[in-house]
């Protein structure tokens, strides 16, 4: 795992690093080619969530969020986006190059593992699709799952660090 991604995960919420740590590794396990996985996404304040939110609005550019400040996973931690670093130097995005040649694109195997963790794709959204992003949207607190929609996040109480306290 690279350097980068190592950095996002730090911040992320606690309850997540070592889970996405495994299944960043995973995701590099089957990628046998030229294509390793970067994390390019994680934890966002709610400024910079503001700040995309402005883009296509109020500032120049297309739309890449429907989410304001508070409204994003990103703000609680429980979200990431990925991109696949091809050669060690090369961003992508394509959804559909198998740079391994196994006869299954890169990006998919991802999902897979990503879907086997029960972490939720931008991609299988209704509407406004968002391929590199992917969420906890759930959280097990002992025996009790709680749903982790910023409905619920925005009204839980926080630690010291800022991060949600998910309570029994």
């Amino acid at each position: 795992m690279d350097t980068p991604s190592q950095n996002k995960i730090k911040k992320l919420h606690p309850l997540v690093r070592e889970e996405v740590t495994q299944i960043i590794k995973e995701c590099d396990e089957a990628l046998t080619g030229r294509a390793k996985v970067r994390i390019t996404q994680g934890l966002r304040t709610f400024k910079e969530q503001d700040a995309l939110y402005e883009q296509g609005r109020t500032k120049a550019g297309k739309k890449v969020t429907n989410a304001k400040a508070g409204q994003s996973i990103h703000n609680y931690g429980l979200a990431v986006d990925i991109c696949l670093i091809i050669d060690g130097k090369v961003a992508s995005w394509d959804t559909a190059k198998d740079w391994d040649n196994d006869g299954v694109a890169d990006w998919y195997e991802c999902v897979k593992i990503f879907a086997k963790y029960g972490w939720n794709w931008g991609g299988n959204w209704k509407t406004f699709k968002d391929l590199p992003h992917f969420e906890r949207r759930s959280i097990w607190k002992g025996a009790r799952k709680i749903n982790a929609t910023w409905r619920n996040l925005q009204n839980l109480p926080k630690d010291k660090d800022g991060y949600v306290v998910f309570t029994k």
